[in-house]
């Protein structure tokens, strides 16, 4: 009964195992066709920013164009950090023809978070932005949730913002990060996106399918061990 049950116990774990190795290379078919496309949208030439409606969170990292009025009365800070240190994210409603787009207009240092810091980079009226697409960012961060009543923010979350700033309109379903394109002043420094894509499935393949086979090993010297009859 006992080498039954480690029989059976054997040929489990190696369909287990090659079933997850197959999930793993279906994974990484995905992931690498998704770095592919992300990395022919960033060197793509940029489009206009899409309708609202049609949106989907597949069109992440689009170059985009959009034109407006920027609010910043209404502007928004959130904590982020990056190669240039600790300091904020500047998030200002953008007025288009279409509604109110939010814009990352790029990173400022713990001293400029607010606009009156920042009277010589508030660019009034029409401007056009050039950036990438971004999704949604509810919630808040890693053990970091927003606080919209503390006015402490510590992700983009686009309805939770725009619910606190009392924009009025629609609102896109999606944020822009800006360009590199240098703001009156110096602040906020916009183009500091880091698009990376963490791709581990290939080992992670291998890792299941050697499990497997080690479980397939067993089980033939175990059946060879075992007296003839």
């Amino acid at each position: 009964m006992k080498r039954t049950l480690f029989l059976v116990l054997c040929v489990v774990l190696a369909a287990l195992f090659a079933g997850l190795g197959v999930w793993q290379v279906e994974r990484l078919h995905w992931k690498t066709a998704l770095i592919a496309n992300v990395e022919a949208r960033l060197s793509a030439q940029p489009i206009p920013a899409p309708r609202f409606a049609d949106w989907t969170p597949d069109d992440a990292y689009t170059r985009v164009t959009v034109r407006g009025v920027f609010l910043h009365d209404r502007e928004t800070a959130v904590q982020a950090v990056t190669e240039l240190g600790p300091g904020w994210w500047i998030i200002t409603p953008l007025r288009t023809d279409a509604g109110i787009v939010l814009i990352n207009r790029g990173f400022v240092p713990q001293d400029r978070k607010h606009a009156a810091d920042r009277a010589n980079a508030l660019p009034l009226g029409s401007v056009e932005v050039q950036g990438l697409l971004r999704a949604n960012e509810p919630g808040g961060a890693f053990l970091r949730s927003n606080a919209p009543a503390e006015d402490r923010w510590y992700s983009r979350d686009i309805q939770a913002i725009a619910h606190a700033r009392n924009l009025s309109g629609p609102v896109a379903p999606y944020f822009i990060d800006a360009d590199a394109t240098p703001n009156p002043g110096g602040y906020p420094v916009g183009g500091l996106t880091i698009v990376r894509f963490h791709n581990s499935h290939f080992i992670y393949a291998v890792t299941w399918f050697s499990l497997c086979l080690l479980c397939l090993v067993a089980t033939g010297l175990f059946l060879r061990r075992q007296p003839s009859a």
